[in-house]
């Protein structure tokens, strides 16, 4: 296993008398903000005039600035907005005021990996990745603790990029937990593949069927929406928790063998290979390229998908459920 980076050895203190640029306020952007600010760094928040996100952060007791001006007077930047809205507003408000010797940071590596964003060669550019959402990010850090994060240098022009990485690492509280090396591409093309095979495809459309065989056989549809949706956040949480040995010891025997008999015939030998054709059009850029022509055209077929997904029955009898559950308030 790679060595894992604590607190102690990410203590660099190179960001001491730097001022650091967060673009974006979202999920994790606000997260990362406040952390450093915490931590004792100097923030200014990047944001386009009129962001309905830049009232909240000066009522966080944040600097706020044009993502322009907030390059001009940053050393560090870290961009933190959609990865499909990077490219122009990098162009527009970053590189013309990107000077020699600042830093550019990243929390996920599509656009570098995929040379939408070409740096300067007279910059560092790094990566802080935390493993988990925003809220995790600033939730944990507020009791503290810390989400882990992956790092990467992908251009050390000041010889200071490691130290700067771990630095801002350290910031957001990931060097409580640990932060882990990595590359660009190895981030990119591994999280990608995690997304799209496992985490949210593979996942959305295990449940999705399972609920739908229930229901073409006769099932009350709110039975099959306990079976095959509610209860994979107890699953989850178990192999979470201690893997997937801890959740077969948590669940009932007859789970377990059920687990054991019938898992491969779900995912089969045919599933793997179509798994190993996902990640080769990852590898070789296919996705990217179907991505980006997709924002390229008005984002028709997403937005068709969007809107028939979300007229699923599982969708619908799922709103109906969880309005019974008092404790599954929806978090902003």
């Amino acid at each position: 296993m790679k060595k894992v980076y604590k607190d102690a050895e990410c203590q660099t203190h190179a960001l001491d008398n730097k001022t650091v640029a967060i673009v974006g306020y979202g999920s994790q952007g606000h997260a990362h903000a406040l952390n450093l600010k915490e931590s004792g760094v100097k923030v200014i928040v990047a944001l386009y005039e009129g962001s309905k996100s830049w009232e909240t952060a000066q009522k966080a007791g944040l600097t706020v600035m044009t993502t322009a001006d907030a390059t001009k007077a940053a050393d560090v930047i870290m961009i933190l907005i959609n990865d499909e809205k990077q490219p122009d507003m990098y162009e527009k408000d970053i590189l013309p005021n990107l000077t020699e010797g600042k830093a550019l940071a990243f929390a996920h590596g599509f656009n570098i990996h995929f040379q939408r964003i070409v740096p300067p060669s007279n910059i560092d550019v790094f990566m802080i990745a935390p493993k988990g959402p925003g809220h995790t990010v600033r939730s944990e850090y507020q009791i503290g603790r810390g989400v882990p994060c992956l790092y990467a240098v992908y251009q050390d022009y000041t010889g200071n990029a490691k130290d700067i990485a771990f630095a801002y690492g350290h910031g957001i509280g990931g060097s409580r937990a640990g932060l882990l090396e990595t590359s660009f591409r190895e981030e990119t093309e591994t999280d990608l593949f995690g997304e799209q095979a496992v985490l949210c495809g593979g996942v959305s459309e295990l449940m999705k069927v399972g609920f739908e065989v229930l229901c073409e056989a006769g099932y009350d549809p709110e039975n099959a929406y306990y079976e095959c949706m509610h209860e994979m956040k107890l699953i989850v949480d178990l192999v979470y928790q201690g893997g997937l040995t801890r959740m077969r010891y948590s669940i009932s025997d007859t789970a377990e063998y059920g687990d054991y008999c019938i898992g491969k015939r779900i995912i089969t030998d045919d599933t793997k290979k179509e798994m190993k054709k996902v990640l080769a059009e990852i590898q070789d850029g296919t996705f990217a390229r179907n991505w980006i022509l997709e924002n390229q055209c008005g984002r028709l077929n997403f937005n068709a998908r969007r809107r028939l997904e979300a007229e699923h029955p599982i969708e619908k009898v799922g709103k109906e459920l969880r309005a019974l559950m008092s404790w599954n308030e929806p978090k902003n």
